[in-house]
């Protein structure tokens, strides 16, 4: 099992709105690295739920629920893909960047080093650091 990490703008699609349609196709990324990441989602992968821009925090735990897909909102043929979603729990305290930057066991986190980009492995360890931090 991989685990993951997908950023959303709360204001475009928030952890509530996912949680309340019980899940999604995961549309609308475009770019290649993002795009890799997505094609190698597996089912039953876990997917930390990451508000961007206006709240900076890891709010809820996501599950792979299929392989990717061709995305429904590109062009007909072209490469971009979307990976199905399901909600399985918020974190009992969403986790800020300023609490995951500040952590030492997460310096090498990929949202840290490459904050562009909208999904993004998480190492096994900081998978667990995340989670500690959002149970606290």
């Amino acid at each position: 099992m991989k685990h993951w990490l997908v950023k959303s703008e709360p204001e475009a699609y928030s952890w509530a709105t996912f949680v309340q349609e019980d899940g999604t196709a995961w549309t609308g990324v475009r770019n290649y690295q993002a795009r890799n990441n997505l094609n190698l989602m597996q089912p039953g992968d876990l997917v930390l739920f990451y508000h961007s821009v206006s709240e900076k925090a890891i709010v809820g735990l996501a599950e792979v629920a299929a392989l990717a897909i061709p995305d429904a909102t590109a062009e007909a043929g072209s490469p971009w893909v979307a990976v199905p979603l399901r909600p399985v729990q918020p974190l009992s305290r969403a986790v800020s960047l300023a609490k995951l930057k500040a952590d030492a066991r997460l310096g090498e986190l990929a949202l840290i080093r490459q904050s562009r980009l909208s999904v993004l492995p998480v190492r096994p360890e900081e998978f667990d650091a995340i989670l500690e931090l959002g149970a606290e």
